[in-house]
Formats: C-alpha cells, sequence, structure tokens
C-alpha cells in the first residue's frame, strides 16, 4: 500500500497498524508523540487497533515543552 508518512510517500506492507509503523519509523520517544491519520488525532489506546490504508496520510507531532 501506498501511505504519506510526514510528508513523504512511502510504501507499506498490507495489514499494518499505527504501533507498527511508529517502529518502522522509528520514532525517537513513542511516548511522547501525538499521532493524526488523515487529519484527525488518535488516542494512544488506539495505535495498535488501527490499520492503515492505501492513501493514508499519517503525521508524528512532538510537543515541546519550555519557555523563558
Amino acid at each position: 500500500m501506498n501511505i504519506v508518512v510526514s510528508g513523504t510517500a512511502k510504501k507499506y506492507p498490507d495489514g499494518l497498524s499505527v504501533s507498527r509503523l511508529i517502529d518502522a519509523e522509528r520514532v525517537e520517544t513513542p511516548m511522547y508523540v501525538s499521532v493524526s491519520l488523515n487529519d484527525e488525532f488518535l488516542r494512544s489506546d488506539e495505535l495498535g487497533t488501527t490499520f492503515l490504508r492505501d492513501g493514508d496520510v499519517v503525521e508524528f507531532l512532538y510537543f515541546m515543552g519550555g519557555g523563558c
């Protein structure tokens, strides 16, 4: 299947869950990443049970704290 991951077109096998994609993409600190699938945010408990389909768009968003 063809999907877009963080703005880059990629090919992955069918039946890939979002949590497996996180592993395959070697996302650093996955416990601190938010995942958007087709412009909808997923809850962390949905990552293992949400499977990707051809044409999906996935974004990994990292929130950073800080300030003055």
